[in-house]
């Protein structure tokens, strides 16, 4: 199976194509065929070893991905192989396949393609978790975004917008 590989912390430059075995589902977990991977700001942080994970060598970039199950572990009841998924991996995305936790994923509708399905948990997530658990956003509130020029800028601008109109 092909991935994109982090050998040494690097940059972009120095990441390279190569094969990795084909990963198996554990207790908990899935395998799901990866069709789209959202790449963000802390993937280069975390290939130059500037990121607070530091996962070991060789590992892919790619901390979000949207794909199809193939593959089930023991105690996972609540996805099938053919499923439709978006998840969060921290990293490992970026290959053929990758094995996530059950509870790190979330079934997609057929009307979600997976390219935009791939670029929404990390920074809707974040910005999710800025406006809710940081800030504290209540409906009617006006909410000033001072950096939207990034992903979860914008991101906060869209779910701010929701909120102040509720």
């Amino acid at each position: 199976m092909k991935a994109i590989l982090c050998q040494r912390f690097g940059t972009p430059d120095d990441l390279v194509l190569a094969d990795v075995p084909e990963p198996v589902a554990g207790p908990g977990e899935v395998v799901a065929k990866v069709a789209a991977v959202g790449l963000n700001f802390f993937d280069t942080l975390i290939i130059a070893g500037k990121y607070q994970a530091k996962p070991p060598f060789p590992f892919s970039p790619g901390g979000e991905f949207a794909g199809v199950v193939e593959s089930v572990g023991a105690g996972v009841a609540e996805f099938q192989p053919g499923d439709r998924v978006m998840g969060y991996t921290n990293f490992n995305a970026a290959r053929e396949r990758t094995a996530v936790a059950a509870d790190q994923i979330v079934k997609i509708s057929s009307d979600l393609d997976f390219e935009r399905a791939a670029a929404l948990t990390i920074t809707y997530g974040t910005a999710y978790h800025a406006l809710k658990h940081r800030a504290l956003m209540r409906p009617g509130e006006t909410l000033a975004v001072l950096g939207a020029s990034g992903g979860v800028g914008l991101a906060a601008v869209e779910l701010g917008r929701s909120w102040v109109r509720a």
